[in-house]
């Protein structure tokens, strides 16, 4: 139950910093290099390649078209996210449920955390020279494969634009959750972030049998939101003050 996650009033009034984040920002810092090398080291030992060809072949993905993937985890997906999305800016001015334990301040570099993350991966996909598994040539299409890290590049067939992942960022655009109510309820925090870290691998993985996507590009959007997400709570200890909610939950 959420509300098992959820501190008490007196102590949701508690300053943030009277109480020591989940993990400390040296742990963070190790544990984001670390995904770091074991995405790269996915890559390196062909782990797109053999998890795209458990879907797809030489003649395409026969589930591309598939309606469960297309409309409901495609097209449903982005909708409860945007949704979502929405509920938590209308949030900033008139929070709910968990979201009465935050500031204004909080609230507010949640839902620009989530704005963000999508944002910042929309950028990234539209100079992304990588093409999607579908359109290369190892799976029916015509464009031949190039690293999706040589950004200048321009592969035969033109700039796939595939990189990273777009969808998967309707999940893991919520990450920042995690970092918005570690010292006020930790708990929730935790399950905050195991939920955005499943949403965005489900949404992902969805389109990855679809042929829309690599793991790889999956896997980066997820640290890059993460980072981004990071970021924010840093400028917000720097810049956003120790103020505290105005309403504690009931």
């Amino acid at each position: 139950m959420i509300n098992d996650a959820l501190p008490s009033p007196a102590a949701a009034l508690e300053p943030a910093n009277a109480r020591p984040a989940l993990l400390s920002d040296a742990w963070l810092l190790l544990i984001t290099a670390l995904l770091a090398l074991a995405f790269r080291g996915w890559e390196a030992t062909g782990g797109d390649a053999r998890l795209a060809n458990w879907a797809g072949g030489a003649t395409g993905f026969s589930w591309s078209n598939h309606w469960l993937l297309t409309s409901v985890m495609h097209g449903g997906g982005r909708t409860v996210a945007w949704v979502l999305a929405l509920a938590l800016c209308l949030a900033v001015r008139w929070p709910i449920g968990p979201l009465r334990l935050l500031s204004t301040s909080r609230r507010l570099q949640l839902a620009l955390g989530v704005l963000l993350s999508v944002l910042a991966v929309s950028l990234l996909k539209s100079v992304n020279p990588a093409a999607c598994p579908w359109d290369l040539a190892a799976y029916g299409g015509a464009v031949q494969p190039v690293s999706h890290w040589g950004w200048w590049t321009t592969p035969a067939g033109g700039r796939g634009r595939c990189f990273p992942a777009g969808h998967a960022s309707a999940g893991f655009a919520f990450i920042g959750g995690f970092f918005v109510f570690r010292t006020q309820a930790p708990v929730l925090a935790r399950r905050w972030l195991l939920t955005a870290l499943a949403a965005g691998l489900l949404l992902g993985l969805s389109q990855q049998w679809r042929g829309a996507h690599f793991m790889s590009h999956t896997l980066w959007t997820g640290w890059v939101c993460w980072c981004l997400a990071w970021g924010l709570d840093g400028l917000h200890r720097r810049f956003g003050g120790t103020a505290q909610p105005l309403v504690a939950a009931a």
